[in-house]
Parts: structure tokens; sequence; C-alpha cells
């Protein structure tokens, strides 16, 4: 655009002196002669305007030109105080945050089958992390996530959270392997307490069962019954116990939705859990655990992450985006958390914009700042050009009709 804008005013001078050889030819001649004139006058002025901007024209140490790098320090601080006044003031970042549904979208993306198999982001997440989790204390760390968390957790109302991703869960199936799971446990649960069972059964027979006998016959009747019914429910995916058990999970997570005696219950066993000093001692130890595991895991999948890991997203996507009480929550959060950020540590924001600005030399400034305005800039240069010689032709046209007149 530069060579462009150059070109048209050297097009100008050569019409110039083209044009100045053949005024006594034809009338037609002048006005062609006073258009590449007041032109180049034009493109001339607004060349000087534009090279003032960044450097002295020609070299010559004019007053008030090379602006940008003579200035730079005052530009620093005017952008500062501009971001600092337009953009991170509390009311701002709160009517931006409040039009924004930031827990539907990322839940949408996290839905998404493709962002679970985008292993770039996961990569890159996945090298982040190490690095922070390698780079900070564990001790501390862990005190000050189990403190952190407990903090949120404390202000979040978990109910409504757990009733959305168990809904989640059931409406895509997910809860089918989680039920096989319970009745697998369940039989391993009783055969390690067969003799438990067999006990309760002893003393709850009466004399003459004992007497007989029968007491151990019917011990054992009941622990193969046990067995047997574990067995039909594991291997027939239409039993009626797994209904049963669905229902249950169903009205569980309605009643954690909407049920406000339900919600009230979590809400004082989550409290309840929080002040008590037996589970912060073991979430410093699972803190620790979770961490070497999350450091081993990352690694030794060359920085993409665990397997499920996208399949955990991907739940935790799916309730974000079919609960708007949930997103109300987390949007909520998340424009407090904003607008906190924004009136604690604006002034920090900004001036470290300010100070990067001032550490930038007069070429680095000049030569960035050109680059992103510089074409726009050489078209005021053209523009010039242009409306200089139509104001040319037009003085040229009115001294005609005065000198006729």
């Amino acid at each position: 655009m530069r060579r462009a804008a150059t070109g048209m005013l050297v097009l100008m001078a050569a019409i110039f002196v083209l044009s100045g050889r053949y005024l006594s030819a034809h009338p037609a001649w002048g006005y062609l002669h006073a258009f590449a004139e007041a032109a180049m006058v034009g493109g001339l002025a607004d060349w000087f305007a534009v090279t003032a901007l960044f450097r002295r024209p020609l070299g010559l140490p004019i007053p008030h030109t090379a602006i940008i790098p003579e200035n730079k320090d005052r530009i620093a601080d005017t952008m500062a105080d501009f971001l600092r006044s337009n953009f991170l003031t509390a009311q701002v970042v709160a009517r931006r945050m409040g039009t924004m549904n930031l827990a539907g979208a990322v839940g949408s993306y996290l839905a998404d089958p493709k962002a679970a198999q985008d292993t770039r982001i996961r990569a890159g997440a996945g090298d982040l992390a190490v690095e922070v989790l390698e780079s900070l204390d564990p001790d501390r760390l862990g005190t000050q996530v189990r403190s952190g968390i407990a903090a949120q957790i404390e202000k979040l109302e978990i109910a409504p959270l757990l009733g959305g991703m168990l809904d989640a869960m059931i409406a895509d199936g997910r809860h089918k392997p989680l039920i096989d799971k319970i009745i697998r446990w369940a039989g391993l649960v009783l055969e390690d307490n067969e003799t438990l069972v067999r006990d309760m059964v002893h003393k709850r027979a009466n004399a003459v069962l004992r007497f007989t006998g029968l007491d151990e016959r019917l011990a054992n009747s009941v622990i193969d019954g046990l067995y047997k019914l574990l067995a039909e429910v594991l291997v027939d995916p239409e039993h009626p116990l797994r209904d049963k058990i669905e229902e249950g999970l169903e009205e569980l997570a309605k009643g954690l939705r909407e049920d406000p005696e339900m919600q009230e219950r979590v809400e004082r066993l989550k409290s309840e859990l929080l002040t008590n000093p037996a589970i912060a001692d073991w979430w410093q130890g699972v803190w620790e655990r979770i961490r070497a595991r999350l450091i081993r895991s990352i690694k030794e999948s060359g920085g993409a992450g665990p397997s499920y890991l996208g399949e955990t997203l991907g739940e935790l996507g799916a309730a974000l985006r079919d609960d708007e009480r949930l997103q109300m929550q987390i949007n909520r959060f998340a424009r407090r958390t904003a607008v906190g950020i924004a009136t604690r540590y604006g002034d920090q924001i900004v001036q470290l914009v300010s100070e990067t600005v001032r550490r930038w030399d007069a070429t680095t400034l000049t030569e960035r700042v050109e680059g992103a305005v510089g074409r726009d800039l050489q078209f005021i240069r053209i523009n010039g050009t242009l409306v200089g010689g139509l104001v040319g032709v037009t003085l040229h046209a009115g001294s005609q009709l005065l000198r006729w007149m």
C-alpha cells in the first residue's frame, strides 16, 4: 500500500510536468494540470502527516514529528488508563458476564465427542498441569487446595449438582455399569461376611431349630438365595430388581433437584464433613495420591492424560449443558469471580500493559503499531491525493468562470 500511494504521487508529478507543456494547446490541459498540481499538494501533505506519526520525515528534526516513538511512555500510560476506566471496572465486567452463558457454552463443548478426542488440547493442558503440579510445594499446595475447595463447596449447592449429574447419567445409560459394579460389590461383601450372616441366623433361630440343626440349613439357604438373586440380577438386564434400582436412582435425582428437605439434609451433611478434622487429614493424603497419580498418568500418556478423562469431561459437559439451574449457579459464581478479579487486580493488570509498552524500544513500538494500522494510513495518502486533485479542478473551474464573467 505504501508503494501504491507513492506510485500515485509520482504519477501526479509526471502528469503535472506533461500537462504543463500543453497548456496553450487546449483548455482541457489546464484542468488536468490543476488536478495534478493539487493532487501532489494533497498527497505530499498526507505523506508528511502519516510519516510524522512514526518517524521524522526525511530525517529532519521537525518539531512534533516521530510522535509515537517520542511519546511511547505517555501512550503506555494512556492505554493503561483507558483499559482501567472502560474495561476493567466492576460494572462493565458484571454487565458483560451477565449476558454470557459461560457454563452452557463450556458444557456444550465438553459434551461434544470431538472435544474428548482433541488430543492437542488435552496434551497442552496435560503438560501445563504437570509443570504446575511439580513446581509447587505439595504440602502447601495441598493445604491451599483443600481450603479453596472447602470454601467453594461451602458456597455451592451440592444437591442440585448431584441430581443433575445423576439425571445425565441415567439419560445416557451410564448408570447401568454402575449398577453392575454395585451388584458385584454386594456379592463380594456377602462372600467376606458369610460367617456374620450365619451367626445372625443362628442367634435368631429358636431352640428347636438349633437342636435339630435346621438353623445351619436355614443359614445356607439364606446365603445361597442371596447369591442366586445377585447372579440373576447381574446376568439379566431386564430383571425387575434392576428396574427398582433405576426407579430409586430417578427418585433420588428428582429429590436432589426439587425436594427442599432432602437438599437441606445434603447441605447439613456437607457442612459436617467439611468441618470434620478427620476429613481434613484424609483429604491431605488423598490430595498427595491424586497429585502423584495425575503426574504419572499424564507423563505415561505422552501428555494427553488418562483415557477416561474424555468420558468424565463429557458427562460433566452434559450436566452443564442440560441443567439450567446448574448453569445459573456456575454463571453467578463466574461473574462474581470475574468482578472480584477486576476489582482487586485491575490496577496490576493495566500496570502490566503499561510496563510492557514502556519496555519496548521505539523501533519495536513503531513497527508494531505501523504493522497494525499502516495499511489504512496509506489509504489516507491515496485519498488525500485524489481529494486534493478534485479540489484543484474545482478551484481551476471557479477561476475560469470568474475570468469569463
